[in-house]
């Protein structure tokens, strides 16, 4: 099992390794991760499709990838980060599912969030139900769980600014709170975290 931070490799050159570096200790203090890969190169792009993307082959992480463009690179980057982590805990080669969908550690957390009020995403049915899926779902659901509980004030900040935009990647705080210690409780379930959450029967 290893530290978050020993898993990845930041963009130290970058003027956004900073609010990374920020966004990458509040994941850490929430859980380890249990694997023998190289680290994964974190590399910065200029793109303004997206404000990252998580690249992988099969089972094998290629790398993550943030926009300097998008506003808000720490909860972009802890998106795909909650990405490599669903795919990392498990990864089911023939049906190409990743632990959100289907690993029972998850499974309190998958009939929890199927109560969240459905965020409209702009773009036709497809896109929508991309949105919807387990793999995204869980991404922003992580992604904001390390910002509530980062207790760093840029983060905060940043997910304030993202909720009094209406944004659909996040919920209101008192919606999302029992989400988050359903986020908190996969990974004890899993073995990588410190915390000592009561969890139901």
């Amino acid at each position: 099992m290893r530290p978050l931070d020993d898993c990845v490799t930041m963009p130290r050159r970058s003027p956004l390794f900073p609010e990374l570096e920020r966004a990458l200790a509040a994941a850490s203090a929430m859980h380890m991760l249990k694997s023998d890969l190289l680290r994964l190169p974190v590399r910065v792009t200029a793109t303004i499709s997206e404000a990252g993307a998580y690249r992988y082959r099969r089972a094998n992480p290629i790398d993550i990838r943030v926009s300097s463009r998008s506003g808000h690179v720490a909860t972009g980057f802890l998106h795909e980060l909650g990405h490599f982590v669903d795919h990392q805990v498990h990864y089911e080669r023939r049906s190409r599912v990743w632990a959100s969908a289907v690993h029972p550690a998850f499974a309190r957390w998958r009939a929890a969030a199927a109560k969240l009020n459905g965020r409209p995403f702009p773009g036709g049915s497809y896109r929508q139900r991309y949105f919807e899926s387990a793999q995204e779902v869980w991404a922003r659901c992580y992604a904001q769980t390390v910002l509530i509980r980062s207790g760093d004030p840029l983060l905060l900040k940043q997910l304030e600014q993202l909720q009094s935009a209406d944004d659909p990647h996040v919920w209101p705080t008192a919606e999302f709170e029992p989400i988050a210690l359903h986020v908190e409780a996969v990974f004890v379930q899993l073995g990588l975290t410190q915390l000592e959450l009561p969890i139901a029967a």
